[in-house]
């Protein structure tokens, strides 16, 4: 399916769906919608009939400098060379290239930011743009350099280096890094493209760099929301914990929403579980210190990062709907300086502002940064618990499978997890709250969006593979158990789950194992969805 790009309803998943390849390891089209081309062309026309000439007022970018130089004006004689060393000036990037999916999510975002027909730039930069974004043409884009006001300068300037085939850029072209100017002609396009007037200006300008992080990272976050919330059920059932902690009656007395929703996600995966009864609790574990037939203690309620699992899920499912707004507006927005704007008499008029300063977008990376931080540090703590069979109700220490001793089992999957936990917790502290005036105090506030962006996806990517070593490792629990416990059925969501994850962990529960490559397995799990559909097909849509 072709994604349409307008200016105005472009979604999260279509940006995810152009900036990473399918099932069948091809990317979704973009396509310039026509009535946004018209829209955009005749603006162009009017700027180029009446604005081209050195006679004009003073209009920022398209006629006068940048910055300081803002009161100096550019003749149209100079507009051409003007355009390419705007470009030059700001390709200042530092350190590794963007990955494939953040570069896409770039262009596409550009284009349709163009799209909503605010930014003057000529029709044929916009469809190069997205020609070469379905062409596979990727620029190679530094991921260090800017600072999130005036826009992503330094990555936008070598997004649009690449673009206009300037000698000193680079593409990657069929897995291949090449000079820009070699990969567009191996593509079939002409390497040389002139900039008119403000178009250097339009595609340097906005914080889209960040906002294409800040998407990628926020659609990812929403697809590991329900996975976590598997794989705490997956662990309650492994250490047979109490129920009574997700009564609905429990949940209206503080009914935030979020907090409602996990507690209906628990007890949907839970429905049908008889392993989280006193009875299942009765049976004598591996390594539970109780003497053949004494009966278990009434759990009566259970630890933190089981029992308010509703209360720590909760507020991060509610700061995902707040990211998710922000970054959703964002995505459909104009973000450069100046716009332009129908002055309702047949003509138009250009007004500076500050729209490419990144602050909505800094400000719900550090949202999410916070939010998908605690949802790694308590699913950390849950699979901590399942090591130990002390805080595990007798698991078999390490959840280890074999000869001891021969064997070590899963404690260091959890040391490394825990140095992941350790890791986001550094990287959540905000970054939003800390500006470095630039360019002679002429930028004198700036967001570090870029950087927010940049933190938040580390941190989401941490989480992914922290809450599938969860679901990797619950699930071995509960295969080490199923022969005492096989009389006390989990719930059928757990069930659907566990089905999923087993061609994981049994083709090594009796031999030996290379953790990195089950870890390596689980997180494609997550990625997938494979676990979710799973379990939604087994029980009905989670929340």
């Amino acid at each position: 399916m072709t994604v349409k790009i307008d200016g105005a309803k472009l979604k999260l998943r279509d940006v995810a769906r152009v900036a990473r390849p399918n099932g069948n390891g091809r990317f979704e089209k973009a396509v310039l919608d026509p009535q946004a081309r018209e829209r955009i062309a005749a603006t162009r026309a009017y700027i180029d009939q009446h604005w081209m000439h050195d006679d004009a007022p003073l209009m920022y970018a398209f006629n006068t400098g940048v910055g300081l130089f803002k009161d100096q004006r550019v003749l149209i004689a100079d507009m051409a060379a003007y355009q390419k060393k705007s470009v030059y000036a700001h390709a200042t990037g530092i350190g590794e290239p963007f990955s494939e999916d953040v570069t896409r999510a770039m262009m596409l975002l550009r284009a349709n930011a163009f799209a909503s027909n605010y930014s003057g730039p000529r029709v044929e930069l916009v469809e190069r743009l997205i020609a070469f974004l379905n062409a596979g043409l990727h620029p190679v884009i530094p991921q260090k350099g800017s600072v999130g006001a005036s826009g992503d300068l330094a990555p936008l300037a070598h997004m649009a280096g690449a673009v206009c085939g300037f000698a000193e850029a680079e593409m990657v072209y069929k897995g291949r890094r090449l000079p820009a100017r070699e990969a567009i002609a191996k593509a079939g396009f002409d390497p040389d493209f002139e900039l008119g007037a403000k178009d250097a200006s339009a595609l340097i300008n906005g914080s889209t760099a960040s906002l294409a992080l800040g998407a990628l990272a926020t659609a990812d976050a929403r697809r590991l929301l329900k996975q976590a919330d598997i794989a705490m059920c997956l662990s309650l059932e492994a250490m047979r914990g109490e129920l009574a902690a997700f009564d609905p009656r429990l949940h209206r007395a503080r009914p935030h929403h979020g907090q409602l929703r996990i507690a209906r996600n628990l007890l949907r995966i839970l429905e049908g579980s008889t392993r989280c009864s006193q009875a299942a609790r009765d049976v004598i574990f591996p390594d539970e210190v109780r003497q053949p037939g004494a009966k278990a203690s009434p759990r009566v309620q259970d630890v933190y990062s089981l029992r308010c699992t509703p209360q720590v899920h909760g507020p991060a499912v509610e700061a995902l709907e707040y990211v998710e707004r922000i970054i959703s507006t964002e995505m459909n927005s104009a973000t450069d300086n100046p716009l332009i704007f129908d002055d309702g008499k047949g003509g138009y008029e250009s007004i500076s502002g500050g729209h490419f300063h990144g602050q909505y977008v800094a400000q719900a990376m550090d949202i999410l940064a916070i939010a998908m931080t605690d949802l790694g540090s308590i699913s950390e703590r849950r699979l901590a618990r399942l090591v130990d069979p002390t805080m595990s109700y007798g698991l078999p220490r390490n959840l280890l499978a074999g000869k001891r001793g021969l064997n070590t089992g899963f404690a260091t999957v959890q040391c490394s997890m825990s140095a992941l936990v350790m890791e986001n917790r550094g990287l959540s502290m905000p970054g939003s709250v800390d500006s470095i005036p630039g360019k002679s105090n002429a930028e004198d506030h700036v967001s570090n969006s870029t950087w927010c962006g940049r933190k938040a996806r580390t941190i989401v990517e941490n989480v992914e593979q922290i809450v599938a070593c969860e679901l990797l490792m619950a699930a071995q629990a509960l295969s080490l158990v199923a022969p005492i416990a096989k009389d006390y059925a989990i719930g059928k969501g757990s069930q659907a789950a566990f089905d999923a994850i087993r061609a994981v962990i049994q083709p090594a529960l009796d031999g030996d194992r290379w953790y990195a490559t089950e870890m390596a397995q689980a997180l494609d799990l997550v990625r997938s969805g494979a676990v979710v559909t799973a379990v939604e097909d087994a029980v009905g849509t989670l929340e």
